[in-house]
């Protein structure tokens, strides 16, 4: 394997795909970076054995081959290159790889290119097409919602439905909830349901920052999915098990709906979250025409501010996890929001105005008197 290419593709490249090599594995290749260069392709690949990302490097072919590299030093080497352009070259007998950039010369030690996991390819049969700008904002606008907590993997994940000229999607930690409904402007071909990690969507929403398509494609397999978009293929395991029925967890009718300034809402919490600390509640607090947004932490401070509001009726006081509220506005993309309330010990929610498409609920905190 012998190539040539520009060290500002080596590392743009490489900085999409080491994004997901494994830093916490026995198994060792999976911290490395596989390149692959046959006929006229040249790729780079990396997996941690639940994604994988497969991108096209741009490069003149001398001989094909193979070599798994270690990923992030192979990254930090393409940092450092003194020149324009790097040359690569597989030495089978010292098994390493020789980078010569200028005057530059490294030998990086191969990695056992038998060991690297094969990505699984697209599956035709069930290949569809899908509006990449308009999945990916969908990605974005639920994906704080998934959970962290891989002892509950079924919440670590989206959950997709598209079909028809809609594209709905899931995410929720038990805590909050975000629901994205989105129109398309053309009917798709076929269907699309599953439970993907939302590690994974929100990578493909990086490689989406960079691509110039606007078709994203998806196809399942067995217990995968692969995405192909502008030349990259990115694929991820499922997750298996029920998803909640968020729909039963929406309340169908509340108690107070305010519509309130996106910005001028998430700046007030914004400012007052910086005194709600060390897992204190924001609190919110409702009289007649206003709404205090107060925070206090012992031994810190405390801070309150008080903004006009279309409030009537009793003096109502919810609490909130500042950061939890302050993902659900940050997630909003109309100027105005609806807050929907019930009352202290109930969800709140957080609506775009007049669609509806777009709805993100969180769980209060019970407050202290």
């Amino acid at each position: 394997m012998k190539l040539s290419t520009t060290t500002s593709e080596l590392l743009s490249q490489l900085q999409t795909v080491t994004r997901v090599v494994s830093t916490r594995t026995a198994n060792q290749v999976l911290s490395g970076v596989m390149i692959a260069v046959q006929d006229d392709t040249a790729e780079l690949l990396a997996t941690d054995a639940e994604i994988g990302v497969r991108v096209k490097l741009q490069a003149e072919i001398a001989t094909t081959g193979r070599a798994v590299l270690p990923g992030r030093l192979l990254q930090e080497v393409a940092k450092a290159l003194p020149a324009e352009s790097v040359t690569l070259e597989l030495r089978p007998a010292e098994q390493d790889v020789e980078l010569i950039s200028g005057g530059a010369v490294f030998h990086l030690r191969t990695l056992r290119a038998e060991d690297f996991p094969a990505l699984p390819d697209p599956t035709p049969d069930t290949r569809m097409a899908l509006p990449a700008a308009a999945f990916i904002e969908t990605v974005e606008r639920v994906a704080r919602s998934a959970s962290k907590d891989e002892t509950r993997p079924v919440l670590t994940g989206i959950m997709i439905s598209a079909s028809g000229e809609e594209l709905r999607m899931v995410a929720t930690d038990s805590y909050r909830l975000s629901v994205k409904q989105t129109a398309l402007e053309a009917p798709l071909i076929g269907a699309l349901d599953a439970n993907v990690p939302a590690r994974a969507l929100q990578e493909l929403a990086r490689i989406a920052q960079q691509a110039q398509s606007a078709e994203l494609a998806a196809s399942l397999g067995q217990n995968q999915i692969v995405f192909e978009l502008d030349g990259a293929v990115l694929s991820s395991r499922l997750i298996e098990g029920q998803f909640p029925n968020y729909r039963q967890l929406i309340p169908e009718s509340v108690e107070h709906e305010l519509r309130l300034s996106t910005t001028e809402f998430a700046d007030v919490v914004r400012r007052i979250s910086l005194l709600a600390q060390k897992n204190t509640p924001l609190r919110l607090a409702f009289r007649e025409g206003e709404l205090t947004v107060s925070a206090q932490t012992p031994d810190v401070g405390e801070a309150s501010e008080t903004i006009p509001v279309p409030y009537h009726g009793e003096t109502f006081e919810i609490g909130f996890n500042p950061d939890f509220l302050r993902d659900g506005l940050e997630s909003m993309s109309t100027d105005e929001v609806l807050l929907k309330l019930i009352s202290p010990l109930r969800p709140g929610l957080l609506e775009s105005p007049d669609s509806g498409d777009f709805v993100y609920l969180v769980m209060p905190i019970r407050l202290n008197a």
